[in-house]
């Protein structure tokens, strides 16, 4: 279950907010084995100012059509499966959102599986768990 924080600079309708959402949230499921129905996301438009970023680090041209994608994730996934996601990710939200390839950031913040309860005060990835 990744755990997922949308932020963009304000100015998006809600109509494009939802597909950007849904993009990245079809992305998990085609690429990174998550359930179609595991879908947790906080969506953030901030004001100009409050989103700080280099228009050109690593030779990446970048617009205030930026859109940073961070999600916390378990560890279980290798490289080859995260690199999939990446692509899968700026492909969709190109296509679909007209978003450009060079302003869909991602980071992944990984972790275990006793890090995540989902209710109940227990530990939802964790057998016997108390």
């Amino acid at each position: 279950m990744p755990l997922v924080r949308i932020s963009l600079l304000k100015g998006k309708s809600p109509e494009q907010i939802r597909t950007i959402a849904d993009g990245v949230h079809q992305a998990l499921v085609e690429t990174y084995n998550v359930p179609e129905k595991d879908r947790f996301q906080i969506i953030e438009q901030r004001s100009r100012g409050e989103i700080i970023y280099d228009k050109d680090y690593l030779d990446i041209e970048r617009t205030d059509g930026i859109v940073i994608i961070h999600m916390t994730a378990g560890r279980w996934r290798d490289t080859a499966t995260k690199k999939a996601l990446y692509r899968r990710i700026a492909k969709r939200l190109s296509d679909d959102a007209g978003i450009r390839p060079e302003d869909v950031q991602v980071i992944l913040s990984p972790n275990e599986r006793d890090d995540w309860s989902f209710g109940n005060g227990l530990a939802s990835y964790v057998p016997d768990a108390e």
